[in-house]
């Protein structure tokens, strides 16, 4: 197993933690460590190979400490013991229950705990994530609790003070140890040299903006679509410079997308299929043209495009209900007789920008902070682009950066008709 033998000497700092089965082991052990670095995997192979009694329990799975103690109790003692508990089971029922079934049998050896995304135990009561750490002490058992975490122990800990857990970090692969799992996923008919190539070519372009097993597992032109055009048959596989000329693109391709997973794997070959497919015009359309936006962020997108290509002192009469009549003619000025659409997108305020949005939008959205982080993510997707300085804290100003065709793709999903909201087109 290439995580084993990677995470070998954790798997000791592990097992000095675990000590001998007859004897009392440390109270509470915090294990942390980034998504993907091996805690979980080592841990719970350990336990298995070792026959050792443990109780796994997901934080995310338990959304209530009933069903913490009862998983607890069920993988100790049985549904028998489980079923001791009243409905709503409070911390002192629990250590009650878990003595009475010590008394009747007893630990031969060590009981281990294992909270997995033991993070969410902040968001619990108050009393539950001291009491865990000092569980032994609490149910007078030979019993370990194991919390594995994404962050660090500083914080956990309460403002009034707990009992301090034993810590082991485990850190981040390095990119040799990447190149060492990834390149146990070759396929059979390529050799284990030419594959590690690719991966070392891979990892050469991520590893600084993404260190994640599982990110770099599910790129998926990256590792798939790219990995064909580098294996192609009329290139040797000694030619790097031509392997990486033919999946250069692709890569280029794949760094807008991570941590995003916009589209699954089989849907990035059917997209590249499509743009094989597809008339000249339609090839120049992003890839984004094909991604699902968030139902309000189409709506942002809708009233950015709107505030880029409109002039503003038009919002009026496209956006007011009793705005009167206004001929475009009463507009026209003489640098205004050219389509705003040639002259390209031009600057808009914040402020403007959520005026439309709440004009268009066919419910009342309530100005949540939710709202302005999906205008930051349609800047990071290069949806939008920020166009003012970033000394300009009270006034931000953006402008769309999407096509006239892309636009009336978005509006069609949510039974908008752009066109009748645009100057240029009345």
């Amino acid at each position: 197993d290439p995580h084993l033998n990677i995470m070998y000497m954790y798997s000791h700092s592990i097992l000095s933690c675990l000590q001998r089965p007859h004897q009392y082991s440390y109270p509470s052990i915090f294990i942390y460590g980034h998504r993907s670095s091996g805690k979980s995997h080592v841990l719970h192979v350990l336990l298995k190979e070792l026959e050792l009694p443990h109780a796994p329990v997901s934080c995310v799975e338990c959304v209530s400490v009933a069903l913490l103690f009862e998983q607890v109790l069920l993988s100790f003692f049985g549904a028998d013991a489980a079923s001791l508990l009243p409905r709503s089971p409070s911390l002192s029922d629990f250590v009650r229950v878990y003595r009475n079934q010590c008394s009747q049998s007893p630990a031969e050896q060590t009981r281990y705990i294992v909270m997995e995304k033991a993070e969410l135990l902040r968001d619990a009561d108050a009393n539950l994530l001291p009491a865990l750490l000092r569980l032994q002490e609490l149910v007078e058992d030979n019993v370990t609790v194991i919390l594995l975490s994404e962050i660090v122990w500083d914080k956990f800990r309460p403002n009034t003070g707990c009992f301090e857990p034993l810590l082991l970090h485990f850190p981040d692969y390095s990119k040799g140890e990447l190149q060492h799992i990834l390149s146990h996923d070759r396929h059979p008919s390529y050799s284990a040299e030419f594959y590690s190539s690719y991966i070392n070519i891979l990892l050469g372009v991520f590893y600084s903006v993404c260190r994640d097993l599982r990110e770099l597992r599910h790129l998926p032109h990256a590792m798939n679509v790219a990995f064909t055009c580098f294996c192609v048959s009329s290139v040797k596989e000694t030619d790097t410079h031509k392997l990486w000329r033919n999946m250069e693109p692709h890569l280029k391709k794949a760094m807008q997308t991570v941590y995003l997973r916009e589209v699954s794997s089989l849907q990035w070959e059917k997209m590249q299929q499509m743009e094989e497919k597809e008339s000249g015009a339609l090839r120049g359309l992003s890839a984004h043209t094909h991604v699902e936006l968030p139902y309000y962020s189409k709506f942002l997108l809708i009233a950015a495009y709107l505030a880029s290509y409109n002039p503003a002192r038009t919002d009026k009469r496209f956006f007011l209900k009793h705005h009167g009549k206004i001929r475009k003619t009463n507009f026209l000025k003489k640098n205004e007789k050219t389509s705003n659409h040639l002259l390209g997108p031009k600057p808009f305020p914040l402020d403007r920008l959520l005026a439309i949005f709440y004009s268009v939008v066919d419910s009342r959205v309530a100005p949540t902070a939710s709202i302005f982080s999906q205008i930051s993510s349609l800047v990071t997707l290069q949806l939008l682009t920020q166009v003012s300085h970033d000394d300009q804290l009270d006034a931000p100003k953006y402008k769309c950066a999407v096509s006239m065709d892309f636009i009336c793709a978005i509006s069609r999903t949510v039974n908008f008709e752009i066109v009748n909201y645009l100057y240029d087109f009345l």
